[in-house]
């Protein structure tokens, strides 16, 4: 077994790769993109064909890790964005692998929406109203799909057909903002808050953005959240990096989900000189005895979709750019196109900037499409 490679399976692995090899870990990566700053980080690389619109399969999955590993014995698996609503593909990894992070069962109760909501109530924290049941008044209510994620599959409950893998909850007024924690099936540590936004379209009024830190919450609240998660933790056993989305209304907030795995926020809060998966791994072996990295300044993230049908043209991409497509790569009308990252001295000039960054991308394909 070499004890430094480690399999890395995401939607896009890439943010995972190069905190790993930051942490000494030797990356084997499978993803759906294989962007070329992916290419690059990775010791080797498999793509799952169709990923974006088919998801993991076990078949897939299995032929994908047979070519990278080739020979190697990786000492296990990391996974990533893909797996929320196929609990079964976790288990099915783990009848080969050590799974590095939350287990099977753990994935399907927290993605299951009326245990989450038993789980929730158990642990004294708030939530909004959950039913499966599509109510006969849709007024102030949302769809969302069963484990789904990044904000796409949410939409008015009176704007979409009824569906056997939705559920429905009651909207609430509040601004997005995710903690992210590592956990060791027993406790949790908060490595901080982030602020986050939609880039909506007509029919995704709820599709994931970005995200800003820190998130300018007053300490009250920051402790409140806290210690919901703290309660969580020793409830149910999670591991590794996880992610908490709440919705924050002046002094009060409601707990949207729990995404067990490293989460879209990586990249802000990887800290200087350090690797979130370093900590990630440590976390998993059941070590939870340091405290949370310091973060200088301020950063954000914003992902960048495609606008039109493009064909990428060659580019020379800014340091400020990651999960960069290979020139010629085909990308269709609202398929996301590349991450931009911005760091600033406040949280306020890290949004902004990181909003002219997307836009100054756009303006590139525009210009040369």
């Amino acid at each position: 077994m070499d004890s430094q490679a480690v399999l890395i399976v995401a939607a896009s692995g890439r943010a995972l790769a190069a905190s790993a090899r930051r942490g000494g870990y030797v990356p084997l990566v499978v993803d759906w993109f294989g962007d070329a700053d992916t290419l690059v980080l990775a010791l080797a690389h498999a793509l799952i064909e169709d990923g974006l619109a088919r998801g993991m399969t076990a078949a897939a999955l299995d032929a994908a890790f047979t070519k990278v590993t080739n020979g190697q014995r990786p000492c296990g698996v990391v996974c990533g964005t893909g797996f929320e609503d196929r609990p079964g593909l976790i288990a099915h990894l783990a009848r080969n692998w050590r799974v590095f992070g939350t287990d099977a069962a753990t994935l399907a109760t927290l993605k299951n929406p009326p245990a989450f909501a038993s789980l929730c109530d158990q642990c004294g924290i708030q939530h909004p109203e959950t039913t499966l049941v599509r109510p006969q008044d849709t007024t102030g209510w949302l769809a969302k799909r069963k484990g789904g994620a990044g904000g796409s599959h949410v939409g008015p409950a009176a704007e979409r057909e009824a569906a056997h893998d939705a559920y429905y909850q009651r909207q609430v007024d509040g601004i997005p903002v995710s903690a992210l924690f590592l956990a060791n099936r027993r406790r949790a540590l908060v490595l901080g808050f982030s602020a986050q936004w939609a880039t909506p379209t007509p029919r995704q009024p709820f599709r994931y953005g970005g995200a800003v830190r820190p998130a300018g919450l007053r300490e009250p609240i920051v402790g409140a959240m806290t210690e919901s998660i703290d309660r969580l933790a020793a409830t149910i056993p999670l591991a590794g990096l996880n992610s908490a989305d709440f919705l924050v209304a002046g002094d009060g907030f409601r707990l949207l989900e729990i995404n067990p795995r490293p989460s879209a926020t990586l990249d802000i809060f990887e800290p200087p000189g350090g690797s979130l998966f370093a900590l990630h791994m440590s976390a998993c072996a059941g070590t939870l005895d340091f405290a949370a990295p310091s973060l200088p300044g301020a950063m954000a993230t914003a992902l960048v979709y495609a606008e039109r049908d493009l064909i990428v043209p060659a580019l020379q991409w800014p340091d400020w750019t990651a999960d960069r497509p290979h020139a010629g790569a085909v990308i269709g009308v609202g398929a996301p196109l590349c991450t931009v990252h911005a760091f600033a001295t406040t949280a306020v000039e890290a949004r902004q900037l990181v909003d002219d960054r997307l836009a100054t991308v756009l303006a590139w394909t525009h210009a040369r499409a």
